[in-house]
């Protein structure tokens, strides 16, 4: 068995930092998609009106989620009974107030930063494949400042989990690397979305080599960063620089590099997937739950595995009870 010995005994708490926003998820045909503009599978940053406009043509009424990368993945471990903290920045407005509530909901910690901006929105479409291509308006997300991140930010924290979408300002991603750091914490980076990673590529490779302890991937991500289509060099060359290295590989489970070794993890479930928006997230919320807590390596990914495979049998982040009773059976 293998285990991950890096963290503090006495420290429990996952902090994961990120952008605020609101889920729209709208079932919508390849055809819609197109007329879109969309890179299918992919994230594209736009203005608020556009969101509005394509709701305006879209066939079916949509449905509404707290969400954001790093938010899903604090949330899922605060539903596994760990604890966690979300660090990010929303408006003033009801929006903001629904994401704090959820947060409380979820047994998660919010430290919330307001702006007059309004709260920032995410349009998922999904199509039949269950693919999702995502239209991100940033709102009062893209406000959060430098400034707002002090070392009170990751007090008690063993991990601070960063969502790669904070690449979008430098400045402040830097500032939190630096700051969690200097607390103790272990750094976890999960890749944004592949055309992302191609447009941030040289400061990834700062950031990972510099601060980064566990990195975490799926193929398209992987492929993006480190140019190796073939999985078992895609993971090895995720693992250059940092302690774990993770490659996500949909239906077909997970693989993990530590210590120069390779751990294939199956894919928990065999059901088939319905939307696939927090897949990457949730398994993140299982795999870091089960560090923190001691786990091995294997059944740190089970655990991921598991929570990936939930969320993918319902429409959103936000795994029914059932599911979640299944993976606690895990525990």
């Amino acid at each position: 068995m293998h285990k991950f010995y890096n963290i503090q005994a006495d420290k429990k708490l996952i902090v994961g930092v990120g952008s605020a926003l609101v889920d729209i998820l709208a079932y919508e045909d390849e055809d819609f998609l197109n007329k879109t503009g969309a890179a299918k599978g992919g994230m594209t940053y736009v203005k608020k009106e556009f969101i509005e406009q394509t709701l305006e043509i879209s066939s079916k009424q949509p449905t509404t989620a707290p969400g954001g990368s790093a938010c899903n993945t604090v949330v899922g471990v605060g539903k596994l009974g760990g604890s966690a903290r979300f660090i990010g920045k929303c408006g003033n407005g009801k929006l903001g107030k629904f994401i704090e509530n959820d947060l409380k909901r979820h047994n998660v910690e919010p430290v919330l930063f307001r702006s007059n901006s309004p709260t920032g929105r995410v349009l998922s479409i999904i199509t039949p494949d269950a693919q999702r291509s995502m239209f991100t308006f940033l709102g009062a997300s893209a406000d959060m400042l430098p400034q707002d991140i002090s070392e009170d930010c990751f007090e008690g924290a063993a991990i601070v989990h960063i969502e790669g979408y904070l690449l979008f300002n430098s400045d402040l991603i830097l500032k939190v690397l630096k700051t969690a750091k200097t607390s103790g914490a272990l750094i976890s980076l999960d890749l944004p979305s592949y055309n992302v990673v191609k447009e941030s590529r040289e400061l990834l490779r700062h950031i990972v080599e510099t601060f980064v302890d566990i990195f975490m991937a799926n193929e398209d991500e992987a492929r993006a960063y480190t140019g190796q289509a073939d999985e078992a060099r895609a993971v090895n060359a995720l693992a250059e620089k940092v302690d774990i290295a993770v490659l996500k590989i949909g239906e077909r489970g997970s693989l993990i590099a530590h210590n120069n070794e390779i751990l294939p993890i199956r894919p928990q479930g065999s059901g088939q997937a319905i939307d696939t928006t927090g897949a990457g997230d949730l398994w993140a919320a299982g795999f870091l739950y089960g560090l923190v807590n001691g786990l091995p390596l294997e059944k740190c990914g089970a655990l991921g595995s598991a929570c990936g495979y939930e969320v993918c049998q319902v429409i959103g982040a936000d795994i029914s009870e059932a599911g979640w009773e299944r993976i606690r059976k895990l525990l």
